[in-house]
């Protein structure tokens, strides 16, 4: 595997730990993926429901508990620390200044299009931007504006094809399309940022995501122009995944039947792992009394049909009949726990024997 370079940092192990709310992928995760070389990432969506005994104000407890959260990673690794900051959360804005504020080296968004992020940006910043796209149009539309505004070419860009976990950028009818796969838009997506890295001399590293699951996988995607790749899913099961023994559970009892596209209430399609909850809320047995967070600015609490941000915190507590687990389209093919260490030297064996192989 060659080194994963995003401007002057340098991932020795060309993976990016996925960023995974709530509460799946914060500073136990991303410390231990960073200290193996990989880049880890934290994730801001619901840290204000992580941390409410902070206070009981939602996007105060973000803030604070964003900041704990780095100051745990920093604690644990030297390695390369990220923060992925949806655009659909209402306290985007929070979220990006304060990964800025406390020198997060680089945020990766996505659910939306980040067009104003390096507006956040100040004189001395330090930290890398990197968009999450889901085809190449979308990278050059970011990219046209990023740069005409703001003078912004992007320190990275990841593509995620439609087998990725949790929100998808894509339609349900684009996920059955076999012209909307990993394999079919990185390359044009490569190609639209070896175009901007023309024009504007700056090397712009493309990160493929969505469904890579083994080292095999790993060299097959890079085969295909990536620089690097990004990973969830395979990192839940593992010993410092920061979710509760039963959410890890649900991937390892999970069945290829099990993995189901739901329709989010932020309006968006995801990926899940079905249970009784689910069950109950395809009858309409669930309803939310009122919004109490107002953490997705799409998220209609009238037409909702349970508020996920709960659904969410209940899964990553353990407590999943009163919520669900997202998933990447391979989560059923994970069989034990083991640690990070453990997984990336067996992605780092899957790759090398298929190097070898095509000797």
């Amino acid at each position: 595997m060659k080194p994963l370079k995003i401007g002057d940092l340098t991932a020795t192990v060309p993976i990016v730990q996925g960023g995974m709310g709530v509460g799946i992928s914060l500073s136990g995760l991303a410390s231990a993926v960073a200290n193996e070389g990989g880049v880890g990432v934290i994730s801001s969506a619901g840290l204000g429901v992580i941390y409410r005994d902070y206070s009981h104000d939602y996007d105060e407890a973000s803030i604070y508990g964003l900041g704990e959260e780095l100051a745990k990673a920093r604690s644990l690794t030297k390695g390369i620390i990220g923060v992925n900051v949806m655009v659909a959360m209402s306290n985007f804005a929070d979220m990006v200044r304060t990964a800025i504020a406390r020198k997060a080296d680089i945020i990766f968004s996505g659910a939306g299009l980040p067009l104003t992020l390096p507006s956040f940006l100040k004189s001395d910043s330090t930290t890398k931007l990197a968009p999450i796209v889901s085809s190449a149009r979308a990278l050059k539309v970011l990219c046209r504006r990023w740069i005409e505004e703001y003078g912004y070419v992007p320190d990275a860009v990841v593509v995620e094809g439609p087998k990725a976990g949790g929100h998808l950028g894509y339609s349900a009818q684009q996920l059955g399309d076999a012209n909307c796969t990993l394999e079919h838009i990185l390359p044009e997506v490569v190609a639209e940022a070896r175009e901007t890295e023309q024009r504007t001399g700056k090397h712009i590293p493309v990160i493929a995501g969505g469904g890579i699951y083994t080292g095999e996988d790993i060299y097959d995607i890079t085969a295909l122009g990536a620089d690097g790749v990004q990973m969830g899913t395979r990192f839940v099961t593992t010993k410092e995944c920061d979710a509760s023994a039963e959410f890890k559970q649900s991937y390892i009892d999970a069945r290829k039947e099990d993995i189901e596209i739901i329709q989010s209430p932020v309006g968006m399609p995801g990926r899940a792992i079905h249970n009784t909850f689910l069950e109950k809320v395809k009858e309409g047995l669930k309803r939310p009394k009122n919004c109490p967070f107002n953490c997705i600015k799409t998220c209609d609490v009238t037409h909702s049909p349970y508020c996920i941000m709960m659904a969410l915190y209940n899964a990553f507590r353990g407590k999943l009949e009163n919520g669900y687990a997202f998933c990447g389209a391979n989560a059923w093919r994970s069989d034990r726990i083991v640690s990070v260490r453990e997984l990336i030297a067996s992605l780092k064996q899957e790759f090398d024997r298929k190097v070898a192989s095509l000797r």
